[in-house]
């Protein structure tokens, strides 16, 4: 190989990388770290990055990687290539969540592009929604891709349900703020104002004042009582549309799975205008998350509760752009 042929070779992985990186991750730790060598992306999970008091076993960790190897395999489509994807490959490295090589010419889908647009755009919600409703048959169609991708898409379409699942969270809020490790984890990745930083939670990325809704889906205290937050009204008080995303074992390779569902699902919704938020304080105890594994889920293991709905003008209502660490931050070997 000579040098020109090398160099667009790294210029094409790291173009992967550049795309994978803006994935969604609990608490935007970005959990990740890459290796490139050849046409071959390998992802590693992060574990100086796992929620230790969170998220001990790296189940949100291994979700939020699979979505950053979903976005992998969509930038190669956009490359109009196939992806080869080994996961787990190597027992003897058990952070060596996958490898994704470049491989056949095929050209993209429509649709696939219009889901490459989506990665930079998506953002995560924070608040209420406004009361337009979802476009028609939306939720079904999330509900096939998720289902290509091997989890379910469940939307909560009974009343009693949903007002069950904002009393769990409520709940699972109130354990985890009595918890100081948990404020603690909470506070590493929740920077104060001003404090410039590419990862974590940012101040304007949260409302000062969480919008009232019902039933009241509690969100996260990122700004622990410090009156942090963007100042004014949110996008609305509606609740959206509640959805679980299950999987039906509970394995690193279906935390893997519904990570690459989830960021599937986000894409498809951020193309009509949808933004999720997301509501997994009770997944994050193991007493509450079997209670909704048992009640709701019938027997499938709760990966995700979120809500869907529009939030203003583009996913998540006109918030910041997002940030990421760039590929040179998280490409520790090139081969």
């Amino acid at each position: 190989m000579n040098t020109t042929d090398a160099l667009e070779r790294q210029k094409i992985v790291r173009s992967l990388v550049d795309a994978a990186v803006w994935a969604p991750s609990v608490h935007n730790t970005q959990p990740w770290w890459f290796e490139t060598r050849d046409l071959t992306v390998m992802l590693h999970a992060d574990t100086d990055r796992r929620l230790d008091v969170a998220d001990p076993d790296g189940r949100e960790m291994f979700i939020s990687c699979g979505a950053a190897l979903y976005t992998l395999r969509l930038a190669v489509r956009q490359l109009g290539h196939v992806p080869l994807v080994r996961t787990f490959a190597d027992p003897e490295r058990p952070a060596l969540v996958a490898e994704v090589s470049v491989g056949p010419p095929q050209p993209a889908l429509e649709e696939e592009s219009r889901a490459y647009a989506q990665i930079r755009r998506r953002r995560t919600h924070r608040g209420g929604f406004s009361s337009a409703r979802l476009p028609v048959g939306l939720p079904r169609r999330l509900g096939v891709v998720a289902s290509n991708e091997g989890s379910a898409l469940r939307v909560v379409t009974d009343s009693g349900t949903r007002t069950a699942l904002a009393a769990l969270t409520k709940a699972a809020e109130q354990i985890q703020r009595q918890s100081p490790d948990y404020v603690a984890e909470l506070a590493r990745w929740s920077p104060p104002p001003g404090r410039l930083r590419s990862d974590g939670v940012r101040d304007d990325a949260y409302p000062r004042e969480p919008e009232q809704i019902g039933p009241d889906f509690a969100t996260r205290d990122y700004a622990r009582g410090k009156g942090w937050g963007r100042p004014g009204g949110g996008a609305g008080r509606a609740v959206g549309v509640v959805a679980l995303l299950v999987t039906r074992e509970d394995t690193r390779a279906d935390w893997l799975r519904c990570g690459q569902a989830l960021q599937c699902v986000l894409l498809r919704a951020a193309e009509a205008n949808v933004s999720a938020a997301f509501h997994t304080q009770a997944l994050e105890v193991p007493e509450l998350r079997e209670f909704i594994r048992s009640r709701f889920c019938g027997g499938a293991h709760p990966q995700m509760i979120m809500r869907l709905g529009v939030a203003g003008g583009m996913p998540g209502g006109g918030m910041p752009g997002g940030v990421r660490r760039s590929s040179a931050d998280v490409i520790r070997r090139e081969l």
